[in-house]
């Protein structure tokens, strides 16, 4: 009855209001309380990017709670063709998208609740922060085995990975952003979180595996509604204001001026793909042709994400030497994607004289090249 009561009271505190964010950009007395109402992943990031670059943090603190259709966000510093399954998430229509914190790659969807964290950089403790997600946790479910580890995780039953931490500091302010796994779709998430591409060579900032579990696996009442709830009235009265929860719209430039070009420069190509620390791919295949097996080696180097150097090493029976080198250097300088990889490999046999068997040789060649991308 206790525990009930408790929360009845937490939900009438925590009635929703639509407020321009604008005008509490110079106000430094009380802390804030953001929820989206948009679920889409490149407007939610262009929010935290926005609290960061336009809010005044120094004395003031802010919790944004937001959740996002099904998508993957690689970290500042990491290699999407080495952290994921490109082709499945283009088959499932997955978003993918680079945060500006680091850390390792997470995948969302609307079971998977994101919280936000800002501060100044000198109140800066993410250790302070889980330990707020899990006294709201346990408001809910007291006997719920939850703890933080050193690496800023939070785990239940001592085993299964619920929440991972992020973070980026600026020269006076701060975030730290987590996850929490309520509802997840976890059958999803082995196949979409390992990339399939093989000979990958890559210093980039690599993602630690873990076994994860979904709360309402534990509890069936630690819904994303509610965890919401309990979470934004711990922090309310941690920092001592009353709490209000105030839903922001992503796409409102009176709300948030200039936030369509922070969410432009997000969906960019240039920023997904081409922030990716330079690697290179070096493997083999085999490709059969009329009863007959060929073994072809290939080296790439990519940098910015475009191809820096192409060697396509095949016998000169199987394809004209000319014709492989001419593929070679037209592949140099186009971005390393399928697209561009297709359009520009189509065209080059366009302008070959009709031979269905060259054609056919270096469509086969064209599809191998497309499945390491």
């Amino acid at each position: 009855m206790l525990l009930q009561s408790k929360l009845k009271i937490s939900i009438h505190l925590l009635f929703a209001r639509h407020i321009p964010v604008a005008k509490f950009r110079n106000c430094t007395k009380e802390g804030l309380i953001f929820q989206s109402v948009s679920n889409n992943v490149y407007e939610n990031l262009a929010v935290e990017d926005w609290i960061h670059d336009c809010m005044n943090l120094e004395e003031r603190n802010i919790l944004f709670l937001w959740r996002n259709l099904p998508s993957v966000v690689i970290g500042r510093h990491q290699n999407p063709w080495k952290e994921c399954n490109l082709h499945l998430m283009r088959e499932k229509g997955i978003s993918l998208a680079r945060r500006r914190s680091g850390g390792g790659t997470v995948y969302h969807d609307l079971g998977n609740i994101n919280l936000t964290f800002f501060t100044s950089k000198k109140r800066y403790n993410r250790m302070e922060n889980l330990n707020l997600v899990i006294r709201a946790l346990k408001t809910l479910q007291p006997n719920l085995d939850v703890h933080a580890t050193e690496r800023y995780d939070i785990l239940l039953d001592k085993t299964f990975k619920i929440s991972g931490t992020a973070a980026k500091l600026g020269r006076t302010v701060a975030y730290h952003h987590c996850t929490l796994l309520s509802n997840a779709d976890r059958s999803l998430l082995p196949s979409v979180l390992q990339s399939p591409f093989q000979g990958i060579q890559s210093n980039a900032t690599p993602s630690v595996p873990a076994l994860v579990k979904n709360l309402t696996e534990s509890d069936s009442s630690l819904t994303c509604e509610a965890i919401m709830d309990v979470v934004a009235s711990e922090y309310a009265a941690q920092y001592g204001f009353t709490p209000h929860v105030n839903l922001v719209d992503p796409n409102d430039e009176s709300v948030f001026p200039g936030i369509c070009q922070k969410k432009g420069e997000l969906c960019t190509w240039e920023w997904i793909y081409g922030k990716t620390p330079k690697f290179g791919v070096k493997t083999s295949f085999q490709m059969f042709y009329n009863q007959s097996v060929l073994d072809v080696k290939l080296s790439i180097d990519i940098k910015n994400g475009y191809i820096e150097t192409c060697f396509i090493d095949l016998p000169n029976y199987w394809l004209p030497q000319e014709l492989c080198n001419e593929m070679q250097s037209s592949l140099v300088g186009s971005k390393f994607c399928p697209s561009e990889t297709a359009f520009i490999i189509s065209t080059l046999l366009r302008t070959c004289p009709e031979n269905e068997d060259i054609h056919n040789k270096g469509n086969m060649l064209c599809e191998k090249l497309l499945s390491i991308m």
